[in-house]
């Protein structure tokens, strides 16, 4: 992933158990107060300590990045403008976005867009972050130093056959990337990225210390509260990592994440350079496709594309609703008086969940549900009619918020797309999983064409207004 402002490739690993990063979050969140590596350190002023623990207090309400998901992601060199990410988090197939926040060997070394706010922005509209340092490289890297400052993994063997000058850089470089990511609100078990370019991995010196390196980087993120990932070339660095944990087990600190380049443009987490077992499940990313420009919302950026599947992957948890009452199905049909099929134990419950109706769930389209109904139908702004007809199932069932969601996008919201969509069409079978994934996708981007909308499978405010009014 040599980024001279483009893109390119990476790697990283597994997560260790959530009790040592809890237990880890808590020791590096007091130690480095302590110290002074965060914003708003003991060297404030009285005048501007209100402005920094209010700063701080939007840093901590951070979530772990990138957390559980399936679906997909770009990097680029420069952290794009904020104008950029909101184009693209409406238009783009893209949930998840990588970028350079440390190491002296990147080739964007000034990111003006890169501050704790833009940080906590992103996250808090659903971005996942994958946050890179590009430091020192193996040591038969060509490319490399690019500058005066940026010396390359020492590839020198101590009298004991170590190599404890690499393993000492790379601790250093961990604890560097640390107090970059904290000064930017990225929380304690989140998953730091090492972007490892490629190199001859048959030069024994160049491998080994590459090797020692990436284990002292694995083991001090770990000691202070993150979680490690490593980005390489699929031929060089990640064979080289998988080599080392099936032919070495347990002479290195392997990462807990890693992010395959391979750019066949395979949008999967598969290679041929390692074996089935590693870093599955959830441990894996493929960078499939190298720097191209792609424009999305009239805004062009030259980017990687990247295929996520890390941790559960993208997971929904379980919904009820009024006591248990079914809401899901395949088809949603009009609803005459006095009807009693399964959906109207559906009507009921969702009329009431709207404060539409606070009778009893009987299961029978009654008077009572038909005078609610219609009082709902008005309130909207819909046609008042006694049938309860398929537009009202779009539009009732699509109550609630309405934030962007896509492929890898998952819970409340994404079911409730997912049940608009199936009445608005029943032919589509959609079951309403929480998850957005491929059939959901295409579901909507029929639906958008179908409206004459762009076909972008990505449910924006435009989308989540039509689907109120019941367009089908």
């Amino acid at each position: 992933m040599l980024h001279t402002p483009r893109g390119s490739s990476r790697e990283i690993r597994r997560r260790p158990p959530a009790m040592v990063f809890a237990t880890a979050a808590l020791m590096v969140m007091t130690s480095w107060g302590a110290a002074g590596m965060s914003l708003g350190a003991a060297s404030a002023s009285a005048a501007g300590a209100a402005p920094a623990a209010a700063a701080a207090a939007l840093r901590d309400a951070n979530p772990v990045t990138p957390g559980d998901f399936t679906g997909y992601g770009f990097d680029q060199c420069l952290a794009p403008t904020q104008r950029a990410m909101n184009r693209w988090l409406s238009y783009s197939p893209f949930l998840a976005v990588g970028i350079y926040i440390s190491g002296n060997s990147r080739a964007c070394r000034d990111q003006p867009n890169l501050t704790p706010t833009w940080i906590s922005k992103q996250l808090a509209k659903g971005w996942r972050l994958l946050p890179i340092t590009l430091g020192p490289q193996a040591s038969c890297q060509p490319r490399f130093p690019r500058y005066d400052d940026d010396p390359k993994i020492n590839p020198q063997r101590g009298t004991n056959g170590l190599y404890d000058k690499a393993r000492k850089q790379g601790t250093a470089e961990a604890s560097k990337t640390v107090g970059d990511a904290q000064a930017l609100g990225i929380v304690p078990g989140s998953t730091l990225w090492y972007d490892l370019e490629g190199f001859d991995d048959t030069n024994r010196d160049c491998r080994e210390s590459a090797l020692a390196f990436l284990s002292a980087w694995t083991d001090q993120l770990h000691a202070l509260g993150y979680v490690s990932g490593v980005y390489s070339s699929a031929g060089s660095g990640i064979e080289m990592l998988d080599k080392a944990r099936l032919e070495r087990p347990g002479k290195f600190t392997l990462p807990d994440m890693i992010w395959i380049a391979r750019w066949d443009l395979k949008a999967d987490t598969s290679t041929s350079y390692i074996a089935d077992d590693g870093w599955l499940p959830g441990g894996r990313m493929k960078q499939y496709q190298g720097g191209h420009d792609e424009t999305w919302g009239g805004v062009r950026i030259n980017i990687d594309r990247n295929y996520l599947d890390l941790g559960l992957g993208s997971v929904a948890s379980r919904e009820t609703h009024c006591g248990g009452v079914r809401i899901s199905y395949f088809r949603y049909p009009p609803l005459a008086p006095g009807s009693t099929h399964k959906t109207v134990r559906a009507l009921q419950c969702l009329l009431k969940e709207n404060n539409a109706y606070d009778g009893k769930i009987t299961g029978v389209y009654d008077d009572a549900t038909v005078t609610a109904a219609k009082a709902w139908m008005q309130a909207r702004g819909l046609d008042v009619q006694a049938r309860f007809a398929p537009r009202h199932w779009v539009s009732l069932l699509s109550q609630g918020a309405a934030p962007i969601v896509k492929i890898g996008s998952a819970g409340p919201a994404v079911r409730r797309v997912q049940r608009a969509l199936a009445a608005a069409n029943s032919s589509t079978r959609l079951k309403a999983t929480g998850v957005f994934d491929r059939a959901t996708d295409q579901a909507l981007r029929d639906w958008q064409e179908k409206l004459g909308l762009q076909r972008t499978g990505v449910a924006a405010p435009y989308v989540w207004r039509r689907l109120a009014m019941g367009m089908r």
